[in-house]
C-alpha cells in the first residue's frame, strides 16, 4: 500500500506541476496580448484566444482577470518573444518559444539545457526552414462531419482537417489565415476548446527508443523552463 500511494501521490504532484506550468504560461501570453490590443477580448482577437485556452486547462476565472489587472497595472512585467533554434541528440530539430523580461538570463538557461543535453544551440534561422507556422484549432466533436466541415471551413484558410486520441476536431490553418478560421468558427458558432499558433515540422526523424528517450529528456527539462512557453521537434 505504501509504494502505491507513493505513486500515484508523485503523479498528482506532476499534474500540480503542469497545471502550475500552463497557468504561467497563460498568465505571460494574457499579458502579452493586453499590451498588443488592450483589456477587452471583443476587440482583442489575441486575448480571446487566451480566455480559450485558460479554459481549455481548468486555469480558473479570477486568475484569469488577475491577470489581465496586473497586465493593465504600473507594476506590470513586460515580456518580450523570443525563439530560438538548436539540434538536440541525433539530429533533431527544436525550436523553443520564450516570453521573457531578461533576454540575458534566459538564452543562458536555454544553452545551458541543449548542452547538458548533449544538443547545441543554433542560431536564427538554422532549423525554422523545416517547420510551418500554422494556426490550429481544437473543436468539439458534437456529431460534426469532417468532410462537410472541410467543405464548409475551406474558403476561411483551412489546409488540414482531421480527429485527435480523445475524437476531437482538429483544424489547422495557414498562419496568415489564424484570424479568418478564428471569426468563421465564432460565426458559425462551433466550438472551440483550444486555439493556437504552432509549428508543424515538415519532416521528422525516426529513432530508437533509447535514441528518443534522450531527444525528450531535454525537451522535457527545456518545457520546465520559468521562462519557455513551447518547444517543438520534429521527432517522429
Amino acid at each position: 500500500m505504501g509504494r502505491i500511494f507513493e505513486v500515484r501521490k508523485s503523479a498528482m504532484f506532476a499534474r500540480w506541476d503542469k497545471m502550475a506550468k500552463n497557468f504561467t504560461r497563460i498568465g505571460k501570453e494574457i499579458a502579452i496580448a493586453v499590451k498588443a490590443g488592450g483589456p477587452d477580448p471583443d476587440n482583442n482577437p489575441a486575448l480571446r484566444r487566451c480566455y480559450l485556452n485558460a479554459k481549455a486547462c481548468n486555469m480558473p476565472k479570477d486568475r484569469v482577470e488577475a491577470a489581465i489587472k496586473r497586465a493593465m497595472g504600473k507594476d506590470k512585467t513586460d515580456y518580450e518573444e523570443i525563439v530560438y533554434e538548436g539540434y538536440a541528440p541525433h539530429g533533431v530539430a527544436v525550436m523553443v518559444e520564450t516570453a521573457t523580461d531578461n533576454p540575458t538570463r534566459t538564452v543562458a538557461n536555454v544553452r545551458m539545457h541543449f548542452t547538458k543535453g548533449q544538443g547545441a544551440l543554433g542560431t536564427s534561422g538554422s532549423v525554422a526552414f523545416g517547420f510551418n507556422r500554422m494556426g490550429e484549432f481544437k473543436v468539439k466533436n458534437a456529431g460534426h462531419n469532417t468532410e462537410d466541415l472541410e467543405l464548409d471551413l475551406i474558403d476561411f484558410g483551412l489546409e488540414e482537417i482531421g480527429e485527435d486520441a480523445d475524437g476531437n476536431i482538429i483544424i489547422r490553418t495557414a498562419y496568415n489565415e489564424f484570424g479568418n478560421m478564428a471569426k468563421a468558427l465564432e460565426e458559425k458558432k462551433i466550438e472551440v476548446i483550444s486555439a493556437e499558433l504552432t509549428r508543424i515540422p515538415t519532416n521528422t526523424v525516426e529513432l530508437s527508443e533509447d535514441q528518443a528517450n534522450e531527444v525528450l529528456k531535454l525537451v522535457d527539462n527545456l518545457e520546465q523552463d520559468d521562462d519557455v512557453q513551447k518547444v517543438y521537434h520534429n521527432l517522429k
